[in-house]
């Protein structure tokens, strides 16, 4: 959400769903007696409609199953940029709630929502998830899912009282390559897994500070614009992973988090920082009054984390520093290996000569996930190269199977809480830090149920 007036309105809504319960009991479904029939069309709001938001409108425009029927966001300009879109494809224009927290509120009242998409900052995901799934409906929430550890505990607690869904939208993991890789992880390619490699490392000055709306400058905050706004005062305030789940998604994936394995433990470190202030200092001058502002946020950080069934994953976040953008995948097993950056493969008895690299394209070609072959045309109208139309296709296609998604609230629990907990290490001087079992054992027996085939 872009306008000031935005972090107010939210703040408002946040407050008003703090405490718990965060809702009136008005909001808390009724217990269904068997499985509720299968919907031929969803009926979608939308909590959000700033850039971020707006991207997901336009993916369920595309749709003919998709009725939108609420839009909420303070901001004029986004509620009209966002009808414009729909007016164009030829859709009605929802209802607008436009009016502070309560208006929020009131529309998770309507009785013609199945599901809501929740695009907004980071610290109201879970205030507007858990009142959304007290109001019976299904929450999609973006990345990251929550910012503390009670906030993940709010998700899984929420879902496990009201029976109602919570997805991350964790688009990565519809990305082509990782799925080929999972695909050929499932295939036994790679023989037994041993460890992953990922992270977000992605250089974000320019998204952290501007000058206003396609303006360059150092500022943030009020002065700052889209998220500027709200988004750097994290790099103030936080010192750890602070946006996890691009990586560590397809990763879980490979290694069946929650359904066969989980994460055990991990530690944290974090190199100095100073790439954020001399971003301010090479564009506004030593003098600008962002220049004695005091970044936590260490420019690197890298974080290990142990799994009960032996494998051992290194997640990377850097987001202050010039470089090009790269998740970094890695994949190892004892039978092989393959990276992103270079997108080559090693396969043991497989790859033509022994200790060379080989390029990825053609495994790539063969092993090819489902999901892309059946869908792979379609997905070219998905922002970032096709796997927002997938996150997306997910999410509807749940709801309307009246079943769980195929990443589920304890998937988004638990990628989200290596941020906090993260944090706690590198605080505690890069001391290992347990990682709770929101499954509360249920990962012993739980089967996968991501990207088992065509259907999402």
């Amino acid at each position: 959400m872009p306008v000031s007036s935005r972090r107010n309105f939210l703040r408002t809504a946040a407050l008003s769903t703090a405490a718990a319960p965060f809702i009136p009991s008005l909001f808390e479904p009724a217990a269904a007696a068997s499985k509720p029939s299968a919907l031929s069309q969803v009926r979608l709001a939308f909590i959000g409609v700033g850039s971020r938001g707006r991207s997901h409108v336009r993916q369920a425009l595309f749709r003919d199953d998709v009725v939108i029927t609420a839009i909420c966001d303070p901001d004029p300009e986004a509620i009209s940029r966002t009808n414009a879109m729909i007016e164009k494809s030829g859709k009605k224009v929802p209802v607008a709630f436009t009016k502070g927290g309560e208006d929020f509120v009131n529309m998770l009242k309507r009785d013609d929502i199945d599901g809501v998409v929740i695009a907004t900052p980071w610290e109201w995901h879970v205030p507007m998830a858990v009142a959304t799934m007290k109001a019976g409906k299904y929450a999609g929430v973006e990345v990251s899912a929550t910012v503390t550890l009670k906030e993940s505990w709010d998700l899984v607690n929420t879902f496990e009282k009201t029976g109602s869904h919570c997805m991350i939208l964790e688009n990565v993991c519809y990305r082509r390559d990782v799925l080929a890789v999972l695909n050929m992880i499932r295939q036994g390619m790679f023989g037994e897994m041993l460890y992953a490699h990922c992270g977000y490392q992605h250089d974000l000055r320019n998204v952290k500070f501007n000058g206003g709306m396609g303006k360059e400058g150092v500022e943030f905050g009020a002065k700052g614009y889209s998220e500027a706004r709200w988004r750097t005062q994290h790099s103030v305030d936080r010192n750890g992973d602070l946006y996890p789940t691009h990586g560590l998604g397809p990763v879980a994936h490979w290694l069946n988090i929650n359904r066969g394995n989980r994460f055990l433990s991990l530690t944290s470190t974090a190199t100095k920082a100073r790439s954020l202030h001399k971003y301010v200092v090479d564009k506004g001058g030593p003098d600008h009054p962002n220049a004695k502002v005091n970044f936590k946020l260490g420019d690197v950080v890298t974080t290990v984390v142990n799994c009960e069934n032996g494998e051992n994953i290194v997640i990377m976040h850097d987001t202050n520093s010039p470089r090009p953008y790269s998740l970094g995948f890695r994949a190892q097993g004892t039978q092989g290996i393959w990276m992103d950056d270079g997108k080559t493969i090693y396969l043991e008895g497989t790859s033509p000569k022994p200790h060379q690299w080989e390029p990825f394209a053609a495994y790539q070609d063969k092993y090819d996930h489902p999901l892309w072959k059946q869908h792979g045309q379609t997905a070219q109208s998905g922002g970032h190269g096709g796997i927002d139309f997938f996150v997306m296709r997910a999410f509807i296609e749940s709801i309307k199977a009246q079943t769980a998604p195929p990443i589920d609230v304890y998937d988004a629990a638990v990628w989200s809480a290596i941020s906090p907990l993260s944090e706690q290490s590198i605080a505690q001087g890069s001391k290992p830090i347990e990682i709770p079992d929101f499954t509360r054992g249920k990962w012993k027996t739980n089967r996968p149920i991501f990207g088992l085939n065509e259907i999402y």
